[in-house]
């Protein structure tokens, strides 16, 4: 991904220091994220063997859990004191968590973050339902916060990601999508969880209105800028680092940036292959990554990404100084940087 990496760097306004390991940046919050795993683990204990087998299962996949980290760092950048961050923040993985689940049942995947998946294993049916306990038992949670506003914020947040899955759903196998209705299933299904873990880290430190605004566009910006990556990642990545099966949004007939791209400044010829790629599923992998290739589909979305994460940055001109918002900053680059 060396194309895209240069990019990033040449191009980000906001420039920092190069974050090589997803634990440099996240350091001001390390031993947070350590009382949330164990809020996590306590939480997902039930009386229902399968579920705990299948909790056991989805936490020691590991993951980014860059979500509830972004919770805990804007809490922190903003100056909260309380003891509530820790649960609200394993609130926002298990919404997270509970929408992967559902995801890989509907998209009939076998591979994330490196190993089967939970449908794979334990079956659609209990993977569902599994999801569905993660829900509710979010929910639960939330109420021992007792934070009416961050009840609507969270609330609000898996209503949109309902409707964005369900509008990715309409996109599937549907060659017209334009990047409008793309970016829109984005910010719906992807972004929506980042802006509301942002938000709800703003609320629980009292922030003011303007600083509240800014960490939802913060979470916005950055999600979208990761999907977008993940879009890059999809054609240009390693299935070993990357955790799932490269071209499997070709494979299910998803049209993805890079493939909106080709349809858009495409020869005919391109246009024609990767038309029914997405229409069929089914295309020479190869020969469709050489059209992507060759139109400069992954630096356009690669520049969509340095875009967001641009604006990003800028709206944390509404945080004070702090080694907090020094980490926030430097997602930004790690946004678009990254290999996986």
């Amino acid at each position: 991904m060396a194309e895209p990496e240069i990019i990033a760097r040449n191009h980000l306004k906001v420039k920092r220091k190069s974050v090589q390991k997803l634990s440099d940046l996240l350091a001001p919050v390390a031993g947070d994220m350590k009382a949330v795993d164990a809020v996590i683990r306590s939480r997902l204990d039930s009386d229902v063997v399968l579920i705990r087998t299948i909790g056991d299962y989805i936490i020691g996949a590991g993951g980014k859990r860059m979500r509830p980290a972004m919770l805990l760092l804007v809490a922190q950048a903003l100056g909260y004191q309380g003891d509530h961050h820790h649960l609200m923040a394993a609130v926002v993985e298990f919404i997270h968590t509970a929408t992967l689940l559902h995801d890989d049942v509907v998209d009939e995947s076998d591979l994330r973050r490196g190993r089967s998946t939970a449908n794979a294993v334990f079956g659609n049916a209990a993977s569902v339902l599994v999801g569905d306990y993660l829900y509710s038992r979010a929910f639960e949670m939330m109420v021992d916060v007792d934070s009416m506003a961050i009840m609507k914020i969270m609330s609000g947040a898996t209503t949109v990601i309902a409707e964005g899955e369900v509008l990715q759903l309409l996109n599937v196998h549907d060659p017209d999508v334009s990047e409008a209705r793309y970016l829109q299933v984005v910010r719906f299904k992807t972004a929506k969880l980042f802006e509301a873990a942002a938000e709800a880290g703003a609320v629980l430190a009292g922030a003011n209105a303007a600083q509240r605004e800014a960490a939802a566009a913060y979470g916005r910006h950055i999600g979208t800028a990761f999907q977008l990556v993940d879009d890059v990642l999809d054609y240009s990545g390693d299935v070993n680092a990357l955790g799932k099966n490269v071209g499997d949004d070709l494979r299910e007939g998803k049209p993805t940036l890079p493939l909106i791209r080709v349809l858009e400044v495409g020869t005919d010829l391109q246009k024609q292959l990767v038309r029914q790629a997405i229409e069929h599923g089914e295309a020479d992998f190869d020969a469709v990554a050489q059209a992507i290739h060759d139109t400069g589909a992954l630096e356009h979305a690669q520049r969509s990404a340095v875009a967001e994460a641009d604006m990003a940055c800028e709206a944390l001109d509404a945080f004070p100084a702090s080694a907090a918002r020094e980490a926030l900053l430097n997602f930004c680059s790690f946004a678009v940087g990254r290999d996986r």
